[in-house]
C-alpha cells in the first residue's frame, strides 16, 4: 500500500533531517520533490496544488526556519497537513437511530461492494450488534448467491432474496422483516454497472428514497486511481453520501485515491479494505494513515490487530519463555507462525511496521516466506508430540517417517530443525538483551533464502 509514495517521501525526509537550517531554497527544493512523489501516486491534480502550497507556507514560517532541528519541524508539518488532507480523524458509523439502523452500500460493479458488505457485517456483528445482510442486484449473476455464502461463512444473516425480483420490493420485503426479527442494523446491497449511468442512478435514488438509510456509503476501488475520485464524485452529485469506503488497498503502490478522495467529495473515508479477507477491513484512521506514508509505521492499528486476534494466554506462554530463554520447543516455534497468520500474514504486519524494520523485512520475499511458513507447520504436524517437545530425538528414521508424511524431502525436514535451533538462539539473544534489533537481523538472515521451498 503506497509503497512508491512512501519510497519518494522517505528519500526527502533523508534530505531534510540532514539540513542544519531551513531555507527558503531548500524548502523548495523538498516541496517540487513532495509534489512528484504525490503526481506519481496518482493524486489528483487541484489535491497536489492545495496541499503544497498549505505545506510551504507553514514550512516558511518562523516556528520551523528558528527550530533547533527544522528538518523534523518541516517532516512534522508535511505529517499534519496529510492527516487534515485525509480528514484529521476517523468519522465512526453513525447508528445512534431507533433500529434498524439502514447502511445503503453504492458502488460500480467490480469495486467489492458485496464482499465489503459482509466484512462490514462481520466488524459490526463483533459490536454485538444483530445485523442482517439484503441484496438488490438482481443484474449481475449469483450476486445474491455470493453474499448469501459469505453471510453463511460469518454466521451472520441474510435476507432470502431473488433475482426474479425488483429491487423496490425486495427492499420493502427487507424492511419488514427486519423490523419483525428485531435486527440492529440492515447492510443493503445495491447493483453496480461497469460505468455510470442513468438507469443505475435513477434505480439507487429510489432505493434511499424508500429506505431513508441512516450511512449511505460509496464503494471505491482504489485501484481506480483518477477515476476512483472522478466516480466518487459522480455519485456524491446523485446520493446524500454519508462516507466512503476504499477497497483493495492492499493492492496499489501507488494508492493517490486515499489522499484524494476525501478532499474531493467532502465525505469522510470510514473504512479501508486492505485485504481479500473476511476480516481485511479496518477503520480509517487519517493520522495513522499520514505515518504510514511517511513511513513512520501504525503500531496502534498494529496493537488493535493484535488485541483483536491474537490469543493472549498464549501469547503470555510464549513470552514467558523468550523471557527465560528456556523450554522454547517446535510446537511454540509453530505457534508464532499461527499468531502472525491471525494477525494477517507477515506482509500486513510488515506494511504496518517503522520504515527502518520494513526495510530491513523488505529483502525478504514475503510472499515466499508465508507460503514457507504453511509448509513447515505441514512438517512441525507430521510429528508426533515428544518428537515436538523434544526434537533431539529426530534422527534419520523418524526424519524420513516425518518428510513421507508431510509430502516433502528429508532435505527439508533437516532445514526446519537447523531454522529452529537458530531461532532458539534468537530466543536466548533476546532474553539476554538488545533484542529487538538483534532479533530483526537473525529474521533477515533465516528468512533470506533458508526456508523450505524458497529460492
Amino acid at each position: 500500500m503506497l509503497e512508491n509514495l512512501t519510497g519518494r517521501l522517505q528519500g526527502v525526509i533523508k534530505n531534510l533531517r540532514g539540513q542544519a537550517r531551513m531555507t527558503e531554497d531548500n524548502v523548495a527544493d523538498a516541496m517540487r520533490e513532495v509534489r512528484m512523489a504525490l503526481l506519481e501516486a496518482d493524486v489528483a491534480l487541484p489535491v497536489v496544488k492545495e496541499f503544497i502550497i498549505n505545506v510551504k507556507a507553514r514550512a516558511q514560517g518562523q516556528d520551523v526556519l528558528q527550530s533547533l532541528t527544522p528538518g523534523q519541524a518541516v517532516i512534522q508539518v508535511v505529517h499534519d497537513e496529510l492527516t487534515a488532507l485525509m480528514g484529521k480523524a476517523n468519522v465512526a458509523l453513525n447508528l445512534a437511530v431507533v433500529a434498524p439502523a439502514i447502511i445503503l452500500m453504492a458502488g460500480l460493479q467490480g469495486s467489492g461492494k458485496t464482499t465489503t458488505s459482509a466484512k462490514l457485517a462481520k466488524l459490526l456483528k463483533e459490536q454485538k450488534k444483530k445485523v442482517l445482510l439484503a441484496s438488490a442486484d438482481v443484474y449481475r449473476p449469483a450476486a445474491i448467491e455470493q453474499l448469501k455464502t459469505l453471510a453463511k461463512q460469518l454466521e451472520v444473516d441474510c435476507f432470502d432474496s431473488n433475482a426474479s425480483q425488483k429491487p423496490c420490493d425486495i427492499a420493502a420485503a427487507t424492511l419488514d422483516f427486519a423490523k419483525r426479527h428485531f435486527y440492529d442494523v440492515i447492510i443493503f446491497d445495491t447493483a453496480g454497472r461497469l460505468g455510470i449511468d442513468e438507469a443505475m442512478m435513477a434505480e439507487i435514488k429510489a432505493l434511499h428514497a424508500q429506505l431513508n438509510p441512516v450511512e449511505t456509503l460509496f464503494v471505491v476501488d482504489a485501484m481506480q486511481g483518477q477515476d476512483a475520485v472522478n466516480t466518487a464524485k459522480a455519485f456524491g452529485d446523485t446520493l446524500p453520501l454519508s462516507g466512503v469506503i476504499l477497497t483493495k488497498l492492499d493492492g496499489d503502490a501507488r494508492g493517490g485515491a486515499a489522499l484524494s478522495v476525501r478532499h474531493i467529495t467532502g465525505k469522510p473515508i470510514k473504512f479501508i479494505g486492505v485485504s481479500e479477507k473476511v476480516d481485511g477491513l479496518e477503520p480509517f484512521h487519517p493520522e495513522r494513515m499520514a505515518s504510514r506514508v511517511l513511513g513512520m509505521g501504525d503500531v496502534l492499528s498494529l496493537i488493535e490487530q493484535a488485541q483483536k486476534n491474537v490469543d493472549i494466554d498464549e501469547a503470555k506462554k510464549l513470552a514467558e519463555k523468550i523471557k527465560s530463554g528456556k523450554n522454547f520447543d517446535l510446537d511454540d516455534f509453530k505457534a508464532q507462525m499461527v499468531q502472525m497468520r491471525n494477525m494477517g500474514g507477515m506482509g500486513a504486519l510488515m506494511d504496518k511496521m517503522p520504515a527502518q524494520m520494513s526495510g530491513m523485512a523488505a529483502k525478504m520475499n514475503t510472499a515466499d516466506a508465508e507460503k514457507s511458513m504453511r509448509r513447515i507447520e505441514g512438517i512441525i504436524n507430521s510429528m508426533t508430540p515428544l518428537e515436538r517437545r523434544k526434537p533431539e530425538l529426530i534422527k534419520a528414521t523418524r526424519k524420513r517417517r516425518i518428510a513421507m508424511g508431510s509430502g516433502v524431502e528429508v532435505q527439508e525436514v533437516n532445514r526446519v530443525l537447523n531454522q529452529f535451533e537458530e531461532t532458539q538462539k534468537m530466543m536466548k539473544m533476546f532474553s539476554k538483551g538488545g533484542g529487538m534489533a538483534k532479533m530483526m537481523r537473525g529474521m533477515q538472515g533465516m528468512m533470506g533464502g533458508k526456508l523450505p521451498g524458497m529460492r
